[in-house]
């Protein structure tokens, strides 16, 4: 991660810093409830962040464990200066790289030249939603679920670099600063590997679709049939066919 940066995290909105401050002081008491609301709030965030690094779920439940234990052990270097969920995650990403490194796996987190290649502030981000609709029906959500499943085995393959910033901007929906602030980057940086991401998802689900592009507007059974029937009727009627 790059360290050469004085990176300052982006400034929580006023309600959640008062709830943030508040669970943490009640945590710093030793409350159990403040415990449990803090974790109950952050598990899927943290999750979803550890999974960016790590290799499956069960590594990264450990990494949302060590998580907890290392944030709650260290309370006081909370300063509310950025949102409690985005210092949590920052510690997530730390704890999972910490993880890799006792198993002997190499995780490049860091790539030469990333803010010169950044095209600039025209690139407009085009963020994936799966949000279903209120009225959507069930054939509408079992083929939801289908591209959602499609589109996890696509980022599940992406290098750990780029899969941690899709996550966190396109997934759990971070801002820009956020992103930069967890990973301890420039906004640029962030930008570009959100970029590099999209167009390796865009090359990776076009290989995984491949196969049922032939599946595809199909026409067969019963429109088919009609089709075959009304043709040989229309012949029929100007004497162009013998009637079978």
């Amino acid at each position: 991660m790059d360290k050469s940066r004085d990176l300052r995290p982006p400034t929580p909105s006023g309600a959640n810093a008062t709830t943030d401050a508040e669970l943490v002081a009640s945590a710093r008491a030793g409350t159990a409830s403040a415990f449990e609301a803090i974790m109950r709030r952050n598990n899927r965030l943290l999750f979803r962040t550890a999974r960016g690094v790590v290799p499956d779920d069960a590594e990264a439940q450990d990494v949302v464990q060590e998580t907890y234990l290392r944030a709650f052990t260290s309370l006081d270097s909370f300063r509310g200066e950025a949102a409690l969920s985005t210092w949590l995650a920052r510690i997530a990403i730390n704890a999972a790289l910490t993880a890799q490194r006792k198993k002997r796996r190499l995780v490049q987190m860091e790539a030469r030249g990333e803010e010169e290649d950044f095209p600039g502030d025209s690139l407009q981000e085009n963020m994936m939603s799966f949000r279903a609709a209120d009225d959507e029906s069930p054939e509408a959500m079992a083929e939801r679920g289908q591209v959602r499943e499609l589109l996890q085995l696509a980022v599940e393959k992406l290098p750990p670099i780029y899969r941690c910033v899709f996550i966190l901007r396109a997934v759990e929906d971070m801002s820009v600063e956020e992103t930069a602030y967890c990973l301890g980057v420039s906004d640029d940086v962030v930008k570009t590997r959100f970029l590099r991401a999209r167009m390796m998802l865009r090359e990776s689900l076009a290989k995984e679709v491949r196969p049922y592009l032939q599946s595809t507007f199909s026409f067969a059974g019963a429109r088919c049939d009609a089709v075959v029937n009304h043709v040989f009727a229309a012949l029929g009627e100007r004497g162009l066919v013998r009637s079978l």
